[in-house]
């Protein structure tokens, strides 16, 4: 089984594994989207009506945050339309995150690998958004090609603007990426670089973003299929970090992994899981999200 969308044993080792990369950072226009959602979720009703105010007077940013609390329905009850109405005036303001939105609030009538309806509008956001450097309207435009969303497939467009999205750090692209070079779509086919692609992609935190966990399942199918060079150590440590991750916890492929392995090797491996899951669980405050907080 491979998992093939994100929306994310073998000869005996030796001792030595490669220590493990510092953790990745997630694009900066990522970070701010976050920390919007982030303040969005503390507004009180009396923060609403200031919201409102400030968005009527025309403050591009007040319309963005108003069209996320219209999208999450926690103050007000959820309405797409004017969630999208207040997208559209932060967009023509210029506000790149709410071009983003707007981008991808017209796919949100996908279904399948259909091309849909606005395509034209979605392209449009999303693609100004994207060449303004934000990583997840440059993801979804690239997904959006490689899905035919906008009548047709086009891999190079597609692969042009998922590797910009991955090249800023964002998972759900870098998991992506290295799917393309698992299955050869695209990019010369090549079972190392898609590894690597997924060990960047799942060396973030909060690990609840998107691309995070998927490539963390995908790096251990790999080692499992025999895919990676044979490493018992290190296919141990990611099947301890994915079986940990579900509910209830799984351990059938570290025991068969664990059969071929010494004592020594498997209190490495286990050593070695515990430090990512506990580096992973930590999530500390960004920049962005510092912001937020004294806003």
């Amino acid at each position: 089984m491979r998992l093939r969308n994100w929306l994310p044993f073998i000869a005996a080792a030796v001792l030595f594994v490669t220590p493990l990369p510092a953790q990745q950072d997630l694009p900066k226009s990522t970070q701010e989207r976050l920390a919007a959602l982030a303040r969005v979720e503390v507004l009180t009703i009396d923060d609403f009506k200031s919201l409102l105010s400030q968005a009527q007077s025309g403050d591009r940013e007040a319309q963005y945050l108003l069209a996320l609390v219209y999208g999450d329905g926690r103050l007000v009850p959820r309405d797409f339309d004017a969630a999208r109405s207040w997208l559209l005036k932060s967009a023509e303001q210029g506000h790149v995150r709410a071009q983003a939105g707007l981008g991808q609030m017209y796919l949100t009538n996908v279904r399948h690998n259909d091309a849909i309806p606005n395509y034209g509008d979605a392209d449009r956001w999303l693609r100004l958004a994207a060449t303004q450097g934000d990583a997840d309207a440059q993801f979804w435009l690239g997904t959006a090609y490689e899905r035919g969303w906008f009548e047709a497939i086009d891999d190079r467009e597609a692969l042009k603007w998922i590797r910009k999205a991955a090249t800023q750090g964002l998972p759900d692209a870098q998991f992506c990426l290295g799917r393309r070079y698992e299955d050869g779509e695209g990019v010369p086919q090549s079972n190392s670089l898609a590894a690597s692609w997924y060990r960047k992609a799942a060396d973030h935190i909060p690990s609840y973003v998107g691309g995070v966990w998927q490539a963390e399942v995908q790096l251990a199918y790999m080692y499992r299929d025999g895919r990676l060079k044979a490493d018992y150590v290190e296919a141990y440590m990611w099947f301890a970090i994915v079986g940990s991750s579900v509910d209830p916890p799984t351990d059938d492929d570290m025991k068969r992994a664990a059969q071929h392995m010494t004592k020594a090797q498997i209190a490495q491996a286990q050593r070695m899981a515990r430090d990512w899951i506990k580096r992973h669980t930590q999530q500390p405050e960004s920049t962005a999200q510092a912001k937020a907080r004294e806003n």
